[in-house]
């Protein structure tokens, strides 16, 4: 192909597609993510995109400005100005007040949102225009999350970390979650079997704790028993069994995620106040309201609290406290989404994509996907 042939093929690609992809340094309390590695620049580069990266990004991941400027970013000195001179935004956590300035029709907003639990940036999305599409909501035609996937992986995989910690005495009952010979370990209840659930029942059933764990999804039971060679109790997942297990716990996971929707409360406040004085709850469900009805939202400088006697923790970007290994998680799987948007731009992208389709929560006005209307209360 001559030269001039290629750049008109370009100039055609490029038509619909966006041109200049934005990354603004994350700053929720406690995060160190970033939304793209240099990997993910160099790819997006090479294929004629221009990409914006706030100074710092990229220093919590063990990433530096160098790094981002060899693989053909332009570092810029401000969040202000990746907002406003990018086409689409990639972050990794919602957009927080001091964001929502940035805010404008036409921009498009790729990131984790949970918007069922926050109705306040669900209208502001709404009012100012943004096209937002929320990692937790693409979804494959088998019921798969792949940009939920890995930081579901973590969140499960630490769970069982910080519940072990919280059960020393210095927080809890002051027991270790594996015991000794002669001594017995600690009962962890994990309540939903996702990708959550899943590994915090590897990682506590390795640690060598008595576990427990409940979900409506027999399949799903199945598999963890036959993975775990039976080494835990598996329960159907109802409001009795609930509570036989959670009333004999001493470190309760609640891992419970329904597409775009409020988390379904499964363990009501009579219960914890039921519940072992000392006991842990890990509410990794906390981003979409929680399922347990005492717990709410913490952050990494204050984590924990007490309500009757029982420890909670509720920090909501728990991932963030490994960034070298989600940031690169999170890149290896949102990066095909970014370029295929990038190249094709995002209309045709989502005519093509039905996964990514069903990631689309707010366009041009209206709440589009089924799940946050209806825990917000509204359909566009």
């Amino acid at each position: 192909m001559e030269e001039a042939e290629r750049d008109s093929f370009r100039v055609r690609k490029r038509r619909w597609a966006i041109v200049v992809i934005g990354v603004p340094k994350e700053v929720k309390e406690g995060e160190r993510r970033v939304g793209m590695t240099p990997a993910g620049v160099r790819s997006l580069v090479s294929e004629g995109h221009r990409v914006l990266v706030e100074g710092g990004a990229g220093v919590g991941s063990g990433i530096d400005d160098e790094d981002y400027a060899s693989a053909g970013a332009e570092v810029v000195s401000t969040a202000q100005e990746v907002w406003e001179r990018a086409d689409m935004i990639v972050k990794v956590k919602e957009p927080v007040s001091s964001e929502y300035r940035f805010l404008r029709e036409g921009l498009v907003l790729f990131t984790y949102l949970h918007l069922a639990a926050n109705p306040e940036l669900t209208w502001k999305l709404v009012d100012t225009g943004v096209t937002a599409l929320a990692y937790e909501t693409v979804e494959t035609e088998d019921g798969y999350l792949p940009l939920l996937a890995p930081m579901s992986q973590i969140a499960g995989r630490m769970s069982v970390q910080v519940g072990a910690r919280l059960l020393e005495a210095d927080c809890g009952e002051g027991i270790l979650l594996g015991g000794i010979p002669g001594v017995p370990p600690a009962d962890v209840v994990v309540i939903g079997a996702g990708a959550v659930g899943s590994n915090a029942a590897r990682i506590a059933v390795g640690m060598g704790a008595k576990v427990t764990v409940l979900d409506v999804d027999g399949r799903k039971l199945r598999h963890l028993e036959e993975v775990l060679h039976g080494r835990l109790i598996t329960l159907n997942s109802h409001a009795e069994n609930i509570e036989r297990a959670v009333l004999k716990a001493d470190l309760v996971i609640g891992c419970v995620y329904k597409v775009g929707e409020r988390a379904p409360v499964l363990v009501g406040e009579d219960l914890v106040r039921s519940m072992r004085k000392g006991a842990v709850i890990v509410d990794v469900a906390v981003d979409q309201g929680g399922c347990v009805e005492t717990s709410r939202p913490t952050s990494f400088e204050s984590p924990t609290f007490v309500v009757h006697d029982v420890v909670h923790y509720g920090v909501s970007n728990m991932p963030a406290a490994v960034p070298r290994t989600s940031t690169r998680a999170l890149t290896d799987v949102t990066l095909p989404y970014i370029l295929k948007m990038a190249n094709m731009g995002v209309e045709r992208a989502l005519e093509d994509d039905p996964s990514l389709r069903r990631g689309l929560n707010v366009h041009r006005g209206s709440i589009l996907h089924p799940g946050v209307a209806a825990s917000v209360g509204r359909y566009g």
